[in-house]
């Protein structure tokens, strides 16, 4: 290996590291929000006016990096009832095309998340506490071009192997 692909792997661990730690986290923190409601609320009749309401949005950005999780792998959800019957070619083709066909829709996606999170940074709107909603709004344009940009990578990859290659 050279020192370049050394340095993309050690990159493309920490990165992958980094995105398992903020999942972990946020479902810790949604866990325990919830059960702190709960617990406040059965015993105390009570409980933390915006905690609902922080749910709502960690349940949002688990979602979401949840997805950008999958799409690391090329794991997300798929119906390939005939991937087995067709020749190793032809399903790379298939898989090229729906490489490309996610790439559009996800750039999409971006695109028009992004305004409309700039939007609601016009609307001083607030999601819990303090925190204004823009803020917890601004995982959907960042997820869906993580993916985006990953399935661009596949869609490269995928070019390359049936432009070179025999199989």
């Amino acid at each position: 290996m050279t020192n370049k692909s050394i340095l993309f792997s050690a990159i493309i661990s920490l990165v992958q590291k980094i995105e398992d730690g903020i999942l972990v986290g946020l479902l810790l923190i949604m866990i325990t929000m919830a059960v702190l409601q709960i617990f406040l609320r059965n015993f105390f009749d009570s409980g933390i006016l915006w905690g609902d309401s922080m749910v709502r949005i960690l349940v949002l950005w688990i979602g979401l990096i949840g997805a950008m999780v999958a799409s690391r792998t090329d794991n997300h959800i798929s119906v390939d009832i005939l991937s087995r019957y067709l020749s190793v070619r032809i399903k790379k083709i298939t898989t090229l095309v729906v490489h490309i066909f996610t790439v559009v829709v996800t750039a999409l996606m971006a695109w028009f998340s992004l305004k409309f999170v700039i939007m609601e940074m016009g609307d001083n709107f607030i999601a819990f506490g303090n925190v204004p909603a823009w803020v917890c709004e601004t995982i959907i344009p960042i997820a869906f071009l993580v993916i985006c940009i990953r399935y661009t990578l596949f869609s490269i990859n995928l070019l390359v192997s049936l432009i070179f290659k025999k199989s």
